[in-house]
């Protein structure tokens, strides 16, 4: 067993939890739920306060404009929902777990409870769809795909936020190491449920890089795709056009 087959094999059996947990969307929902309560103090402290900027840029990246309508998938407790509707953006923040709308219920943006999947939404109904750091944990990340393309208008945008793979190689193993584990020992402190970290941070090292994400965006229809490494390549912004 090499070194990081040993990491994994020991971060599964102390917490107890599957690499993926089959990514069934009820047990995902689940686990969201019980780490909603301190869900963005807790990200705040694990990206060592980077998140708000992360926001910033994809807000940037969308280029809504005043009027417009966009949907915020797994948008969580409607803090990256807030940011898209500046300058009088219309944002709507979507997730499966109700207990993350419940827990961002005070936020001032309209909310719906809905899975990535199959969006209750009329075709081409938003000008731009924005999922942040929440591709990787549904269940068919190409079938999501293919319905934000179904909601959006010809003509709109598509912008994935994710972790991603860091450029530099040195860093890289750094960051491994970080993620295997720092990250779950930092939740221990602050997260209301770490166990559920643990199967974050294995999320994390098994999604695609920049590269082949931008593949899959292809693939399921959107075009002009591009992306921009943030802090790195830890977090990458990748933009598509519904032609």
């Amino acid at each position: 067993m090499t070194r990081e087959e040993e990491t994994r094999s020991t971060l599964r059996s102390r917490r107890g939890l599957r690499a993926d947990l089959d990514k069934r969307p009820a047990e995902v929902a689940a686990m969201f739920d019980r780490v909603a309560g301190r869900y963005d103090v807790t990200n705040t402290v694990l990206s060592g306060g980077l998140d708000a900027g992360w926001r910033r840029a994809t807000r940037q990246a969308l280029g809504a404009r005043a009027g417009q309508t966009v949907l915020d998938v797994a948008a969580g407790t409607a803090v990256s929902t807030v940011e898209l509707a500046a300058g009088g953006v219309r944002a709507i923040a979507c997730d499966f777990s109700q207990g993350m709308l419940w827990a961002g219920m005070q936020r001032p943006v309209p909310k719906v409870a809905g899975d990535a999947m199959a969006l209750p939404l009329a075709d081409e109904s938003v000008d731009g769809v924005v999922i942040s750091f929440g591709l990787r944990n549904v269940a068919d990340p190409d079938a999501a795909l293919r319905e934000f393309r179904r909601v959006t208008r010809p003509g709109g945008t598509l912008v994935v936020c994710e972790f991603s793979s860091p450029v530099w190689r040195p860093f890289r193993t750094v960051y491994t190491e970080y993620l295997m584990k720092a990250l779950p020992r930092i939740a221990d402190r602050v997260s209301s449920n770490p166990d559920a970290y643990g199967y974050l941070a294995e999320s994390i090292r098994a999604w695609p890089d920049q590269a082949a994400l931008a593949t899959r965006l292809q693939g399921a229809g959107w075009s002009d795709v591009a992306w921009r490494n943030l802090t790195g390549g830890v977090v990458a912004l990748h933009r598509g056009t519904r032609a």
